[in-house]
């Protein structure tokens, strides 16, 4: 690669992602999804209002609301696969908890409660599973994280998808159920102008964005093993587990506080902040601590910092919209409960107006640029 193409800036598309097509499947599957409702009536129950396009689905009982999910890990796993070969240390414990992660961190911002979560494995030779140690490791991370989301591991799949799967690859992906009970505890998108925006801290990058710093590790002389500012090097910074987010939601639920709205921070980045249909205004002015690995993405890219917060978390993984008069009390409770909280902005009604504005960094994302429904 010459010095031009190394220093010329990356972008998540650029590394062969792109969330045009991608998001314009999800919306060609809502709309072939929605006509299926009416099925439900056949087991006496109905689907949620407004639920379409929010990162799980709610089915209405009598007493309660069922929710459900599916996601999938990304390439995380990529860079675990790369570490094992240079180190010989086995990150898929962390890889495990990635994967619970990116599932039931989506189903609570709807306001359910993991009950059972699912793995599904898929391999492109069941070789993969002879490595003893990787494969006992995912299982023990996988339990791990759903200890911590306060759920069973209730089963899942093991496909050899040979031809369809790379030989030496696993893609790693998963389901869960939940409910809301009391309903009163759903998180409906019923957002008011001068609501305070609460963010919680992330473990790194989590699960967004790796396709891109895969594309970056292979920049570096040194790739995976480049240290990083704080002595820490890359490859094992971007293996840092997920946080789970389930504790929280389910405290400040349980205090009685009710939350408007909730994100799960991971692929569009901090467009994500503006998931929610009606328009709003979603104004940051104080964007928190941000991990050395974002610092070290954006100087190697190098990326430009918009691109940065338009496909990272860049330390804010989780966000919730609450009253300003509770908002206190909600920072308190992510204190208890062993997060790291803090007032990152307000929700402002600015007519038909919906963006993320970043004031401290002069960077808005307009409503166009996160198509998810």
């Amino acid at each position: 690669m010459s010095a031009a193409e190394q220093s010329s800036p990356m972008s998540y598309e650029q590394s062969g992602v792109r969330y045009d097509a991608l998001d314009a499947f999800k919306r060609a599957c809502q709309r072939a999804a929605a006509a299926t409702r009416k099925e439900l009536s056949l087991h006496g129950l109905a689907e949620a209002p407004n639920v379409r396009g929010e990162s799980a689905y709610l089915i209405e009982a009598d007493d309660r609301y069922l929710a459900h999910v599916e996601e999938g890990l990304g390439t995380k796993n990529l860079v675990a696969d790369a570490m094992l070969e240079l180190t010989g240390k086995s990150f898929y414990a962390n890889v495990g908890i990635d994967t619970v992660a990116t599932i039931v961190n989506d189903l609570v911002t709807v306001g359910g409660l993991p009950i059972s979560v699912a793995m599904h494995a898929a391999v492109g030779d069941s070789a993969w599973f002879d490595n003893q140690q990787r494969a006992e490791d995912l299982a023990r991370g996988f339990a791990d994280g759903c200890h911590r989301a306060g759920a069973v591991w209730g089963g899942g799949e093991t496909p050899a998808l040979k031809g369809i799967v790379n030989p030496n690859t696993i893609v790693l992906a998963g389901s869960a159920i939940g409910q809301i009970r009391p309903k009163s505890n759903r998180i409906a998108g019923d957002v008011e102008h001068g609501d305070a925006i609460i963010l919680l801290a992330s473990g790194g990058v989590q699960t967004n964005g790796l396709t891109l710093c895969r594309a970056i590790a292979e920049r570096l002389p040194e790739g995976y093993l480049t240290k990083m500012s704080d002595g820490r090097g890359y490859g094992e910074a971007l293996l840092d587990p997920s946080v789970i987010y389930v504790r929280y939601v389910a405290a400040v639920q349980n205090a009685g506080i009710r939350l408007h709205y909730a994100a799960h921070i991971t692929g569009h980045g901090w467009r994500k902040l503006m998931r929610l249909g009606e328009p709003f205004v979603y104004r940051l002015s104080d964007l928190g601590h941000v991990p050395p690995v974002f610092d070290f993405i954006e100087k190697h890219g190098p990326v430009e910092r918009r691109e940065m917060y338009a496909t990272f978390n860049m330390g804010a993984g989780f966000a919730v919209y609450v009253s300003q008069k509770d908002a206190e009390a909600c920072l308190t409770i992510a204190r208890e409960t062993g997060y790291t909280a803090w007032i990152g902005g307000r929700v402002e009604r600015h007519g038909n107006r919906k963006a993320v504005e970043i004031e401290p960094l002069g960077i808005t994302f307009e409503a166009d640029s996160l198509q998810v429904r």
